[in-house]
């Protein structure tokens, strides 16, 4: 942090501003790691400091600090999760993609559930969310991919890749049957760097088309949206957040090198097999964690056995069980 404060008061700091952003970043991360640290550690001193001066008669006192306790405990647990925000791109910010699988209708509203509690979580933590794309139908969603912003994003969220079951009775049958709905999340980190990855034109599939949209003034009437199709890997991306179809372009490519970049990473680590597991068909058997509403309450991780019986407080945002589960597998 001190040899990054010592290039903030350098007087050429900002002859770079694309250096200069970049510094500021990581200063602003290192910060926000550093200052809980300062604070909790204060506490503590302050604590020990007052016990060391009054009698084992002061209740009110003591029930202060006793109450007191409980908080910094919270504070050293949020610490402590920052540990094992540790790999390389944990602190990035991240892409978050939700596709329906097997199910129909029920998978493509089982998505615009799960997308709802992603917002939802999202919000509580004052991530930015920034819509790249949405292909919205008149029942739930075709597909959607958002750009999360904000410290360890990725690292937070790596952990939700994998296909979501979801198991209720549907809304949408008339004989009131249960139904199983699949839907997958992928999470890749944004590469915030230049990457070296070089991408052949030819290897490319280009579309343009009319951004989705509300209609009305706010409607897109022209081909600004891009979608773009990397031939050799299958990857399609997609963008149409912006109205200007250069920006759309550039956004989708910066998006398909991050992914490529991750997938030559994952290859290079022998770990593909064991990153993509998730990646299966969506479909049964396949499943990371279940969301049942029927004949029973319950969401159950897979991968790391975490689990409530209130699914509704699950499905309004609150995934911080399972996230921290996760990293502690990890």
């Amino acid at each position: 942090m001190q040899q990054l404060n010592n290039q903030l008061n350098d007087s050429n700091f900002w002859s770079d501003k694309e250096k200069a952003d970049s510094i500021i970043k990581e200063a602003n991360n290192l910060k926000n790691t550093i200052d809980p640290i300062i604070e909790v550690e204060k506490q503590i001193k302050n604590n020990i400091e007052t016990l060391n001066l009054i009698t084992s008669e002061d209740y009110e006192m003591i029930n202060l600090i006793e109450t007191e306790l409980v908080e910094i405990s919270k504070k050293v647990e949020n610490i402590e999760l920052e540990t094992y925000l540790s790999s390389e791109y944990d602190a990035n910010n991240c892409i978050l993609e939700i596709h329906p699988g097997a199910g129909g209708t029920e998978s493509c509203d089982w998505a615009n559930m799960l997308y709802r509690m992603y917002l939802r979580y999202l919000k509580n933590k004052h991530y930015e969310v920034v819509e790249l794309d949405k292909e919205p139908l008149d029942v739930g969603i075709k597909s959607v991919m958002i750009l999360v912003k904000g410290k360890n994003a990725y690292g937070y969220l790596k952990g939700e890749k994998g296909v979501h079951r979801l198991v209720r009775i549907s809304p949408f049958d008339a004989g009131k049957r249960r139904h199983t709905s699949f839907a997958s999340v992928e999470v890749t980190p944004e590469i915030d760097k230049n990457i070296e990855i070089d991408i052949n034109e030819n290897d490319l599939k280009i579309d343009i088309y009319r951004s989705s949209g509300p209609g009305g003034q706010g409607v897109n009437t022209t081909d600004s949206a891009v979608r773009i199709t990397h031939l050799k890997t299958g990857i399609v991306v997609t963008c149409q957040n912006e109205r200007s179809q250069i920006q759309n372009k550039e956004q989708a490519l910066k998006i398909l090198k991050s992914k490529l970049y991750n997938l030559e990473i994952e290859k290079q680590q022998e770990q593909l097999n064991d990153l993509k597991k998730g990646q299966m068909t969506i479909g049964f058997g396949s499943a990371k964690r279940s969301y049942i509403m029927c004949p029973y309450t319950k969401v159950v991780d897979n991968d790391t056995g975490c689990e409530t019986s209130d699914v509704e407080k699950v499905l309004d945002g609150d995934l911080d069980d399972f996230i921290i589960a996760s990293l502690r597998r990890k």
